[in-house]
Parts: structure tokens; sequence; C-alpha cells
């Protein structure tokens, strides 16, 4: 019997699992195992039993399946639709996984939202996170390959109480923790692009005018924004309903707002790790030079894109959508420092994302015309 493991699974695979797949895939012995890995059988034995416990879930059962098929086999990665889960030549793991790591900060935010579920239907290759928009229905806000989420049921990032035809799961808190870590790491990786300038790339992300700070005597606090963890302000306004008891922003207006968001953290991955926005906040004191950013570097579509909608917005209107779609501030933190009164926030909100909507709509009719 060899003393390591004659198979390779990615990296993103749980410690437990490849135990576990090691012994009932390639027959290694508990003690074969544990030597190899410098710890006690009993270790290794708890390990594998409570995977086998946990097969009863279905994505946990198809993920451990879909490895086996793949990696534990005399030709691996030949199976179909085995993306991230194979290797070979021209894809070493490495890729795959980079890929899980960005397919899962993806989904995990989605499912931090209040009310946010993961559907796996059994035999689909898709699954969708749908959220409750508080009238008894819900909202499609992501697509999830079925290899996607089995991974992270694997992971126990996301868990499901009632597994049957149709599971649903929830975001565990070891998927926060892992989210916050995810997002973190995007961070480092868009950070260690930037050979050059990264003190003023870091110093040119203000997620607020900060006057006060600017003040003689007084040193300018930095604050980044950790948009990418946080519910949006939109979510919660949301669940809000008018006199008439209607939603006080219907699902048209929070895709507005959420599509605002994705360009605006697209904008932030490329060379330049931070965008200076804040010419666009009408307290500022730069100038809006034609809508273009000075020096901007980061991905030029996304960064055009929220150009052209805060320019379309103009005064006001764009500020309040920054703050509140793209640096996820609250409405009363972004009331105070803009000066207004008190609840007045939520209504030039709901303007601006009207205006937002009538954007994107007006975008997309030149598209149409196209062929």
């Amino acid at each position: 019997m060899e003393n390591s493991m004659a198979f390779t699974v990615p990296a993103w695979v749980p410690e437990g699992a490849q135990r576990y797949l090691a012994h009932t895939e390639s027959g290694r012995s508990i003690r074969d195992i544990a030597r190899t890995e410098g710890c006690h059988a009993s270790t290794i034995l708890r390990q594998i039993r409570r995977i086998e416990m946990r097969r009863d879930d279905p994505s946990v059962d198809a993920a451990l399946q879909r490895l086996a098929d793949t990696h534990f086999t005399d030709e691996p990665g030949q199976v179909a639709g085995s993306h991230m889960y194979g290797a070979d030549a021209d894809n070493p793991l490495a890729a795959y996984d980079e890929e899980f790591d960005r397919e899962a900060l993806r989904v995990l935010r989605r499912m931090c939202e209040t009310g946010a579920v993961l559907a796996v239907a059994e035999d689909m290759d898709k699954a969708v996170v749908v959220r409750d928009n508080g009238d008894g229905g819900t909202t499609k806000t992501a697509v999830v390959e079925c290899k996607i989420a089995q991974a992270l049921a694997l992971k126990e990032w996301i868990t499901c109480d009632n597994p049957g035809r149709i599971s649903r799961y929830r975001i565990s808190t070891s998927g926060r923790a892992a989210l916050s870590h995810l997002v973190a790491e995007a961070e480092n990786r868009a950070r260690s692009r930037n050979e050059l300038g990264m003190a003023e790339a870091q110093a040119d992300f203000l997620p607020f005018n900060a006057k006060s700070a600017s003040a003689p005597g007084r040193p300018k606090k930095l604050a980044r924004a950790r948009y990418s963890s946080a519910e949006s302000p939109l979510i919660a306004l949301a669940r809000r309903r008018d006199r008439d008891g209607k939603p006080f922003l219907d699902d048209s207006l929070v895709t507005a707002g959420e599509r605002l968001r994705e360009d605006f953290e697209l904008a932030q991955i490329g060379p330049k790790v931070a965008q200076n926005w804040e010419h666009f906040l009408t307290a500022g004191t730069g100038s809006r030079n034609d809508g273009q950013l000075s020096g901007a570097q980061g991905s030029s579509g996304a960064r055009d894109r929220v150009v052209a909608a805060l320019s379309d917005l103009g005064p006001g209107l764009s500020d309040v959508a920054l703050r509140c779609c793209c640096y996820l501030e609250g409405l009363e933190l972004a009331e105070t420092r803009m000066g207004w009164s008190a609840r007045s926030g939520k209504i030039v909100l709901r303007i601006a994302l009207q205006r937002l909507k009538r954007h994107y709509e007006d975008q997309a009719e030149p598209d149409r015309l196209i062929g």
C-alpha cells in the first residue's frame, strides 16, 4: 500500500472529504491514511463516519460522487460536465480552485441577503438563489451551476434542514466567515496587480466626502467600504410598504440599483485597485471633468457604464445612488452626511432609482435595434 494519496483533488475539497475518498475510492486503510497525515486513526475514522452520514444530503452525495468519478479513475477529468472538478494539461487544478472561489464569492454574497435561499432540484443542471420579496412571493437573484451548489454543501458553507426533491439551502455560520475571507482574498489579489501607485490608489477610494476629516490640523481619515459583505439598503426598503400597502421599492427599481452596484464592483478590479468616485458627490470639491474619471484604470467597460449612469442622474440623485447602491451607506447616515432632513433620503433614493431604471431602459433600446 502506498503511503501517499494516489490521486490529487482540488484544494477546495475539505480535508475530511479528501480522507474519505482516499479510503473509499483508493482503498487505503484508515491506519495508512493516519500515518501519512500524522494523526491518530480514530481521528480519520470519525471524519470518514461523519462524511458518510452527510451523504443523506443529495448535494453532498452528488459532490462526492462527481469527485470520485473525476479524480479516482484511471483517466481523471474526462467526465462530461466536470469543469471545476477535473484536471488536465490545459486546465491545472489551480484554475478550478480559482473558479470555485470566484463563484462561491458571487453566490454567498446573494445568500447573505435577508430571506435568501438556494433552491436545488433533482436532475437539474442549474440551481437558483431566490429571496423573499415580502409580498408572499420570491425574486430570483442568481443562477448557479449545480456543481457549485454541491461543492458549497460539501464544504458546509450552506445547509439544508430538509433535503428532498427540491432542497432549499441557507448560508451557514461558516459560510458567512468564508465570505469575509473570500472578500479579503479578492481585494488582496486586486491589490497585487497594482505595481505602481499603491499609496495613491488606497487614498483615492473614500466612500464619503470627508470634508471634516480634511480640515486643518485633522488627519484625513481613510475608510474603505466593505460593500461586498453587507446587505444593500435597497433590500430593506423593498420590504417596507407605502400608504397603499405596496412595496416601497418594486423589483425593477431594486434590479436597477443592483445593476449599478455590480458595475461599480467590477470597476474596482484592475491595475488600479480603487477608483476616485468622490467627484460625483454633490458636496465634493472635485470637478466632473465631463464625466470621465481622472486616472481610472479599472475595468473600462464597467467603469464607463457607471460614469454614464451617474452622469445621467445628475447632482443629488447621483450622490444618493452612489452612497446607497454602491457604498451601501444606510439612509440615516447618507442623510446626515448630505445635510438632508430625516426620512427624506428614501424619497430621493426612489426618485434616483426610477431615473436609473429609465437610463438602463434607454440604453437597451439601441441594442434591440441592432440585427
